[in-house]
């Protein structure tokens, strides 16, 4: 009877704080998960990209009020009516794969919620699952329209180029090239400069906090081109440098995508990476054609000691 009474006491006690734990400690009211054939840091753009979506179409004012590039976004979202917290936590599986949880908590009802979402469809477990599941539609629609192709370890050639040294947000980068495309083009066609190969865009800075980037818009031309001074268009050697690879098929506005995956590649196998990637355009897109067909090589260099 008393290993029986003793057993009963510990149950009660784990029972117990158990309890206090899921009631008062528990960040979350409601917690869903799902997994996503793509890289963190797509799916931390996705998150984004969706939270301002639904700020236009449904009233609702999301802010961000904790980051961790790539695998934590913590937002604030009101409502008229209602206050909510979404922690966005991310997990890759491997380089094509990972895993998404998000806790949230309203914070008015938290405790009404708490008690009745693992046994009863309340209004708000419903549409919680419908927030999540529209997001994740609407992430496997966006995965459709690109494809990565990680190839491991390789080296770039050494180039020598004209380039506009441009400032834009991550997600801008391709506009301010388009926005700029005629200024480059049209020095070196005044200037009776002959391009040789296909454009490059060097990473010269990559904020990951602000999500911002520096970079320079090269087009390839000979060597042994006379320089001429310019207020815009500049002249430089890219070196040769070794990297991770990856071939990228899509529109060049998410070309990032393959940086993403290049770093959860990175991640994975333990190897450090200098945040510089260097891509090249094999496709125009003035051409216009399905943009599945469109190719950009990309590669992230080695961090050198």
């Amino acid at each position: 009877m008393k290993i029986r009474k003793k057993i009963i006491i510990g149950l009660s006690i784990s029972l117990s704080v158990f309890l206090v734990w899921y009631l008062f400690v528990k960040e979350a009211d409601y917690c869903i998960s799902f997994k996503a054939k793509t890289a963190t840091g797509t799916v931390f753009q996705g998150i984004q990209e969706w939270s301002a979506t639904q700020s236009k179409s449904n009233n609702e004012h999301y802010t961000i009020i904790e980051k961790r590039n790539f695998d934590l976004i913590k937002q604030e979202m009101k409502t008229a009516n209602s206050e909510f917290e979404y922690t966005w936590e991310l997990n890759a599986i491997n380089d094509s794969v990972t895993k998404v949880n998000v806790g949230i908590k309203e914070t008015s009802h938290s405790l009404y919620n708490r008690i009745t979402a693992p046994f009863f469809s309340t209004n708000f477990k419903v549409e919680q699952l419908k927030k999540v599941k529209d997001l994740k539609s609407g992430l496997e629609e966006h995965l459709k329209k690109f494809k990565v192709k990680i190839e491991g370890e390789g080296v770039s050639k050494e180039v020598f180029v004209a380039y506009l040294p441009l400032k834009s947000v991550l997600q801008e980068k391709a506009q301010n090239m388009i926005m700029t495309d005629s200024d480059i083009t049209g020095f070196l066609y005044q200037n009776k400069i002959a391009i040789i190969d296909k454009p490059y865009v060097e990473i010269t800075n990559w904020d990951l906090d602000k999500e911002t980037i520096d970079f320079n818009y090269c087009f390839p031309i000979a060597k042994n081109t006379k320089i001429i001074p310019n207020d815009l268009v500049k002249f430089k050697t890219i070196p040769a440098m070794k990297g991770l690879k990856a071939t990228y098929y899509g529109n060049f506005r998410t070309s990032d995508r393959a940086w993403f995956a290049l770093l959860d590649y990175a991640k994975k196998h333990d190897i450090k990476l200098k945040l510089l990637p260097l891509e090249q355009f094999l496709a125009n897109p003035f051409n216009g054609g399905e943009e599945l067909s469109w190719e950009t090589k990309i590669i992230i260099p080695f961090e050198t000691k």
